[in-house]
């Protein structure tokens, strides 16, 4: 889950925030509706490091609600983000939930309990390498040196490593951390995180976006990205229920639960995991249309689960439709038609 604040309140508050003095180096004031310009007020350097009205606080999540959604839904597995705001209150930097917010609380603690409580099992998203606040981490190149110039090794030493034994000593058992934008990382720095994971929590899994490392789980595609044919190996697809990752109050363009449904049958079918994202608003709450989407898939779940959890590849390769009586394409080869597409998944011995 990805949360910023959306549309004409950001402008509000980083008005307000500079008005109370908070310390912005591009100035707040200027930035409205442009999104680079909002971009590059997040890539700062100057932050205020205690409670700020400007920076958004869960304050309206409800996260003993969320595991329970997600059993009504027959959503398996919660998860959840981290970075590259720290989500939880971290003691490798100060900016975090809890000391730069006005929260004070840590929701990623409460979440963990929360999911405990439910039996589901608990997952994170963190960005190991692309830091817009620290000098030495990726991405930032306005306000710090090239990559070039970064001193890349010591920023994974002073932060990122440590940030990521915190989320698995202090959050009891990780089922995944879902590592993310892997720039800069090398062979050696990928296998230092992995040798991290394993040897504090062993079963947890680690996705091939920590970076070209030799001890990986599964393949994460790109964005948004369906493969067109069976794959082999495990492997996922990640995506959203709109056009972006974060909350963002003027995008409407939802998926259809329908479009979602088929997508989620088409990834089963080829051997993959659909990892759905959905992005709360800046206070902790989930969208309406997002939880009108999964609820109607949770509906369809409950009744065509056992076609989904647990199912294999399809035996028929790459499926392209249905097969138009006595009709070649230019190749001669059989014509299908694609408008009546569909998908096959197998359980032992049945498809």
């Amino acid at each position: 889950m990805l949360a910023l604040a959306g549309g004409e309140e950001i402008a509000d508050s980083l008005k307000a925030s500079a008005q109370i003095g908070d310390s912005v180096e591009h100035g707040a004031v200027q930035i409205r509706d442009s999104a680079r310009q909002f971009i590059a007020f997040l890539g700062t350097k100057h932050h205020p490091l205690g409670p700020s009205p400007f920076l958004p606080a869960p304050s309206n999540a409800d996260v003993d609600h969320q595991p329970i959604e997600s059993r009504r839904r027959d959503v398996r597995v919660p998860e959840t983000m981290t970075l590259p705001r720290p989500g939880y209150h971290s003691k490798v930097s100060k900016y975090n939930v809890v000391d730069a917010t006005p929260f004070r609380r840590d929701p990623m603690k409460e979440l963990a309990e929360a999911c405990k409580k439910h039996d589901i099992k608990l997952c994170f998203y963190y960005s190991q390498a692309q830091d817009w606040h620290e000098p030495n981490g990726a991405g930032n190149h306005w306000d710090f040196p090239p990559n070039e110039e970064k001193v890349f090794d010591q920023y994974l030493r002073d932060k990122s490593l440590p940030q990521v034994e915190e989320l698995l000593r202090n959050y009891g058992p990780i089922g995944l951390i879902w590592f993310d934008t892997p720039r800069l990382m090398t062979r050696e720095h990928a296998n230092q995180f992995s040798k991290l994971v394993r040897s504090i929590q062993p079963s947890t899994l680690i996705n091939s976006r920590l970076g070209p490392g030799d001890d990986i789980d599964y393949r994460s595609m790109g964005d948004n990205q369906i493969p067109h044919t069976v794959l082999e190996g495990a492997w996922e697809t990640a995506a959203t229920v709109n056009d972006t990752w974060g909350y963002k109050e003027d995008d409407h363009n939802w998926k259809s639960p329908a479009d979602i449904t088929f997508k989620l049958v088409d990834i089963v079918s080829k051997g993959g995991n659909y990892l759905l994202n959905v992005g709360p608003t800046a206070d902790g709450v989930i969208p309406e249309p997002s939880q009108e989407i999964l609820r109607r898939v949770g509906r369809w779940l409950k009744v065509n689960g056992e076609a989904v959890y647990g199912a294999g590849r399809t035996p028929f390769g790459e499926e392209l439709g249905s097969p138009i009586p006595g009709k070649k394409d230019r190749r001669g080869q059989q014509a299908y038609d694609v408008k009546k597409d569909w998908r096959c998944t197998t359980q032992p011995g049945r498809l």
